[in-house]
């Protein structure tokens, strides 16, 4: 007889543990997307909408429409595979495992590396209205944050999840308290009409404006692609995907077009005009002082300096992991996936993420910085879209517990708003766009590179 060994531990690995629900993902979503951006980049919409606030409000509404179809196509495509690794995954098993990698290549070179660009560099803009710099002290500022919050993660300090909850509540704080301030006691009535301040504009001069306003809007509603990446450890993801993508990206639309707003009702459109001209662009400590007096402004500020020295702290701790887990899978030098041995961290990849943050902060405005990455970032989400009609085509027996809602309209909406997107950039900007473009591609010489050397070995 063959008796059992009760201590015997069991070979299987680890699995990821399923614990998110509908209301954990929501929040995750909500807590990604309602970030440093709101309190700055309706600043850069009304510039862009030709200083319209009823263009400006229209941008922030098409803005998350579009998220919330792709959301949508988000949810069937995760919802079909619930597995960690969200866009990596889709792109792979729809076009080619090259394309997941350049995904993830442009995450590391653009995407990670732009977004702490543009948080560190918005932190000391937030400050400007306490201690007056130029745009030359905001650049060595925002390099100093980035050299001690990568030292930081370097040491392996742990700030603890209680920490991160206080400023999330933090970051919600201050857009509550201009939202009903604004909308309940705000004085003035906005001009709504669509007609652009900056005078009369063609047809398609007024698509091309009100597209690139879209383009700004986009970065505060970066980051709604992440909850499909812990997919694997949600709760049921057959249902309860789909309805945290539609519920999160819902409420911070509403936010956000409360939150201007309020902004709008609060202040003249005179003192708004003359603050943007002068770059200050934290419109929501104007209104806080308006209400509270200096005490608002302090407060205000305090509160949103504090959400993004978390986001900052988060990004840089978390898009490391990019480096590190491509030189696991023999897809970059290994020296990336170097682990220090007295503080566990992957030092190598820290540091390499820091260098490319300092480079785009002396190389890059914060506006450039924002389009860099929604643009880069608008590509993939493009072919992510695009993959529903692919793996319905190449899978059509697999079952899919959700599906796309108005098939195939849906699709075709959101792919040609991100079309219209990609374009209006490449026009506007097209530095910023050639470089969205030949980052990928690049990846995907490293990636067939790195397959055939790893091959090659393997052979030997």
């Amino acid at each position: 007889m063959v008796h059992s060994d009760p201590n015997k531990q069991s070979e299987e690995p680890p699995q990821l543990k399923k614990v998110i629900g509908v209301f954990g993902g929501s929040n995750i979503l909500i807590g990604i997307m309602i970030g440093s951006g709101i309190f700055y980049i309706g600043s850069y919409v009304l510039q862009r909408a030709g200083m319209s606030m009823g263009l400006a409000l229209l941008a922030w509404l098409i803005g998350g429409l579009v998220t919330l179809l792709g959301s949508l196509c988000f949810a069937e495509l995760g919802a079909m595979n619930p597995a960690t690794g969200g866009i990596y995954v889709y792109l792979s098993d729809a076009y080619s495992p090259v394309v997941g990698y350049m995904f993830n290549f442009q995450s590391m070179v653009i995407g990670g590396p732009g977004s702490i660009a543009a948080i560190a560099i918005a932190l000391p803009m937030a400050l400007k209205t306490f201690l007056p710099m130029n745009g030359q002290m905001v650049k060595i500022w925002a390099i100093v944050l980035i050299v001690i919050f990568t030292l930081i993660n370097y040491f392996g300090v742990d700030t603890g999840e209680w920490v991160q909850n206080l400023f999330n509540v933090l970051k919600v704080l201050p857009l509550i308290l201009i939202i009903l301030l604004g909308l309940f006691w705000g004085h003035y009535d906005p001009n709504l009409t669509l007609a652009p301040h900056t005078g009369h504009v063609s047809p398609v001069g007024f698509i091309q404006m009100l597209a690139f306003a879209v383009i700004a809007s986009l970065w505060a509603y970066e980051g709604w692609t992440n909850l499909n990446a812990v997919a694997g450890e949600m709760k049921n993801p057959q249902r309860n995907l789909p309805r945290a993508l539609i519920l999160s990206v819902g409420f911070t639309t509403i936010v956000y077009v409360l939150f201007n707003l309020a902004i709008y009702r609060s202040l003249p459109f005179g003192q708004i005009s003359n603050t943007i001209q002068h770059n200050q662009l934290y419109l929501g400590t104007d209104v806080a002082r308006s209400f509270l007096g200096q005490f608002g402004t302090v407060l205000v500020a305090g509160a949103m300096v504090l959400a993004m020295i978390s986001s900052l702290n988060g990004m840089i701790l978390a898009f490391a992991r990019y480096y590190y887990a491509a030189a696991r899978d023999h897809l970059l030098w290994r020296s990336f996936a170097h682990i220090n041995s007295k503080y566990r961290t992957p030092d190598f990849s820290l540091f390499i993420q820091m260098l490319i943050s300092i480079g785009l902060v002396m190389t890059r405005e914060l506006d450039q910085l924002t389009s860099l990455v929604v643009f880069s970032g608008a590509i993939f989400n493009l072919l992510s879209v695009l993959a529903v009609p692919v793996m319905r085509h190449r899978q059509p027996n697999t079952p899919r517990p959700y599906k796309v809602w108005a098939y195939p309209w849906t699709v075709v909406i959101a792919a040609v708003a991100f079309l219209i997107i990609l374009g209006n950039n490449f026009i506007d900007d097209p530095v910023t766009s050639v470089l969205g473009l030949v980052v990928p591609a690049i990846g995907a010489m490293v990636y067939w590179g790195f397959r055939h050397h790893y091959n090659s070995d393997q052979v030997g």
